[in-house]
């Protein structure tokens, strides 16, 4: 069930205040200003889970809100947003880029920089925030933030249809179906970025497409213990040596990759109330790993607890 808020029903001189206290509270911490007389200002927000994604639809008054360096250097979350348009007008700005978000179309912006958003009149919004690691692994986000995807070019259409579809299903489905359909959203995103990419510079392009090709393929095959640089390779017509190139564009390497998405899904398993049953040795030979004494090891340098202290905690929440 969403949880609405709402400041229209505050005292005039008090809703704007309120407002402020309601989008730092379901988005990140912002600065929010209204040349809207007390009396007039008006605005709700409803917010659902979906999986580890938030699902939210804002609808407001005109006003500029910010993201400064002040607040994110007092915040620990990093997310992306996806706002989708409704009803009405909203600019964004980020990098460097300006945006105007009209209905049916979406633009996204990071909150680990700066940004502005900029409504002047009645508007609503659909908005899906991701943990940024969902997007970054897939795509540079600081090449398209305050980019306009519009239902003129197909894979822009593709991802708006489907992350508003899932946005209705917040607090409706598990977290395990939510967590994939999350992650279907996103790459559904990168595809779109990529393609506007291709428009800027085909090697670019090529090459974005192909490191996206290159996760997929692997995000698929992580159960399989023999899953390697040599067999992505082959799977995809390149050379192992392309291969270690694009995780080198990307700052990794095709084994820290693996490892880190293997860790990432034992990480979401452990924490499910639903696979509390599951062994940890079971949960660590599903995801391709099958040496425990090694699964324990890495899982401990990445998430600072045991397999099992990390369950106990985040099951005991």
């Amino acid at each position: 069930m969403s949880t609405r808020f709402t400041a229209s029903d505050a005292p005039p001189h008090k809703r704007l205040s309120l407002w402020r206290d309601i989008i730092c509270d379901v988005y990140v911490q912002l600065d929010c200003k209204s040349d809207a007389r007390s009396g007039e200002f008006h605005g709700w927000v409803s917010r659902g889970a979906l999986g580890r994604a938030l699902s939210s639809t804002v609808a407001s008054c005109a006003q500029r809100v910010s993201r400064t360096p002040a607040r994110i250097a007092r915040a620990q979350e990093e997310s992306v947003l996806f706002a989708l348009g409704t009803t009405g007008h909203g600019g964004v700005t980020q990098d460097g880029r300006e945006a105007v978000i009209r209905p049916g179309e979406f633009a996204f912006y990071d909150t680990t920089r700066p940004y502005e958003l900029q409504f002047d009149g009645d508007f609503s919004q659909r908005i899906l925030q991701v943990p940024r690691d969902l997007i970054s692994r897939r795509v540079r986000t600081e090449d398209l933030t305050a980019t306009v995807f519009s239902s003129e070019r197909p894979l822009d259409k593709l991802a708006y249809d489907f992350i508003a579809s899932i946005c209705q299903l917040a607090d409706r489905v598990d977290n395990d179906t939510a967590n994939r359909l999350t992650e279907q959203a996103v790459d559904l995103v990168a595809m779109a970025i990529a393609d506007r990419i291709g428009t800027m510079g085909a090697a670019t392009s090529h090459r974005s497409a192909m490191l996206h090709r290159l996760k997929v393929h692997i995000q698929g095959r992580l159960h399989d213990p023999d899953l390697s640089a040599a067999g992505a390779a082959a799977a995809l017509g390149i050379s192992p040596r392309y291969v270690s190139d694009l995780f080198a564009d990307d700052a990794t390497s095709f084994q820290r990759y693996v490892l880190a998405q293997r860790l990432e899904r034992c990480a979401r398993d452990l924490a499910s109330p639903q696979q509390a049953r599951r062994q940890i040795g079971e949960i660590a030979f599903a995801w391709g790993f099958n040496d425990l004494s090694h699964f324990g090891r890495v899982f401990r340098e990445r998430y600072g607890l045991s397999p099992r202290d990390f369950r106990q905690s985040r099951q005991s929440n």
